[in-house]
């Protein structure tokens, strides 16, 4: 009797055996379908990351840094989001920690429109191809700028430019047009070399920083843009400030883009900032009076030779 149940196991007509195959088929057909799922699954992950990828890359804004980055983040965040609002445009905000970073971000690539002083303008011209696009109107109702050349109102040995001589002076930057370039051209202009003054030394940037090194004693006197007085006025005491002179005017404030912008995006952009209306419209009037002027107008290169002409009497370098 064993050998006939065992017989019956090994005959291949065996009905446990078809079924054993039928399951084994059923097997492969899930384990393909489900490698094929997970495929599909993949491709589509895939896809999903493409697209990501694909988006515009977002336009990069700069304001040169006079300014902590949250002071620079709260004077023109609302006029970025407007550019991006009325371009269509990913429009971003970035921060460079100083004037020389300033620089080499444009020169690589990574700021596609800077807001700067004429004489950083200037440098980046000459050395990177920026093209002006736009000047402001600050809240003088001027588009010009000038330094000023500034001490302590109760420090006697400073009374007119003459007695700069010999002296320490503090400047903002090296590539600052009101805050040194404007100045020197005045020194210049009147008789006074770098070689005349005891040092110069530069705050890396900040123009309240040479008004409070002024303040403090550290230094004689100081070189400033004319509006930052009152920029920093609810800060420091300026009335402990005298102002020991004046430079000329020079074409001020410069919006400028990187070539690298394709004719559409700068047009578009460009556009935007010339719509801005203080005097009729209460939301524009808001964007600016966050960033501290009162109007964008229309600029070129050419603007800019005297700054040039300029730079080469004093013998400052612009590559």
């Amino acid at each position: 009797m064993a050998r006939n149940v065992e017989s019956q196991f090994l005959r291949p007509n065996s009905s446990l055996p078809k079924n054993i195959f039928t399951l084994f088929i059923l097997l492969t057909v899930f384990l393909l379908l489900s490698c094929r799922e997970k495929e599909e699954t993949n491709k589509v992950s895939v896809d999903k990351h493409q697209e990501v990828t694909s988006q515009l890359p977002a336009i990069t804004y700069a304001y040169l840094p006079e300014y902590p980055q949250p002071e620079s983040f709260q004077r023109h965040h609302l006029l970025v989001e407007y550019l991006a609002e009325q371009t269509g445009l990913p429009v971003q905000q970035v921060f460079p920690d100083t004037f020389a970073d300033h620089i080499s971000m444009f020169g690589q690539g990574k700021i596609d429109i800077s807001f700067s002083n004429p004489f950083l303008y200037v440098k980046l011209a000459n050395r990177f191809g920026a093209k002006a696009m736009a000047r402001i109107v600050a809240k003088d109702e001027r588009a010009e700028i000038r330094g000023l050349i500034i001490a302590r109102k109760d420090n006697r040995a400073i009374q007119s430019l003459d007695d700069c001589r010999g002296k320490s002076w503090l400047a903002v930057d090296p590539s600052s047009a009101g805050g040194y370039l404007f100045p020197l051209g005045h020194f210049v202009d009147h008789g006074l070399n770098l070689r005349d003054f005891k040092e110069v030394k530069f705050t890396g940037g900040s123009q309240e920083g040479v008004i409070r090194g002024v303040i403090s004693g550290n230094h004689d006197f100081g070189t400033i843009r004319e509006n930052s007085l009152k920029g920093i006025e609810n800060k420091i005491d300026i009335e402990q400030i005298k102002v020991v002179a004046h430079t000329i005017w020079y074409p001020g404030w410069v919006y400028s883009y990187n070539p690298r912008l394709s004719k559409d995006v700068v047009d578009k952009i460009q556009v935007a900032m010339l719509k801005l209306d203080y005097q009729n419209n209460p939301q524009h009037r808001a964007v600016l009076d966050a960033a501290r002027f009162i109007g964008i107008i229309p600029s070129t290169d050419e603007d800019f030779d005297r700054v040039r002409d300029l730079s080469k009497k004093v013998g400052l370098d612009l590559e």
